[in-house]
């Protein structure tokens, strides 16, 4: 990341920080571990509903990303930091390449590095219901 981590508000950090990583990965042609280390530190954890995520593990996680992923939207709805910690919560807004909308409710805490580095997280999602307008609306 190129801003430091303590440089904006916590809700305007998170928003930033996923938005510029998945239109990286979305848009951009750069290497996945390339691009990853920019955004994550080497010994990354990251566990997701109980799924523990290392960091080769999140590097082929965004090869399909980066297949399917059409539109994206993160709505962060409130951040706190403490040191190097932020506790969020934020609706990720997404469209696949097959399928229709998607939004995904995510609970997470994590621990970044003084540069904005993501270290480690903790995170609950809940896939909620999308609606998309009918008839003109």
């Amino acid at each position: 990341m190129v801003n430091t981590f303590h440089a904006r508000p916590p809700e305007q950090f998170i928003a930033d920080f996923f938005t510029t990583f998945t239109n990286a990965v979305v848009h951009g042609s750069e290497d996945a571990s390339d691009l990853m280390s920019r955004y994550y530190t080497r010994d990354v954890v990251q566990v997701a509903d109980g799924v523990r995520l290392d960091w080769d593990r999140l590097v082929a996680h965004l090869r399909p990303v980066r297949k399917n992923l059409r539109e994206f939207r993160f709505e962060v709805h409130e951040a706190f930091a403490v040191g190097d910690r932020i506790a969020t919560r934020f609706t990720i807004h997404a469209r696949m390449r097959k399928g229709g909308p998607v939004s995904t409710r995510v609970h997470m805490f994590a621990e970044f590095t003084p540069d904005g580095l993501l270290r480690r997280a903790e995170q609950l999602t809940l896939t909620v219901a999308s609606v998309e307008p009918k008839g003109g609306e």
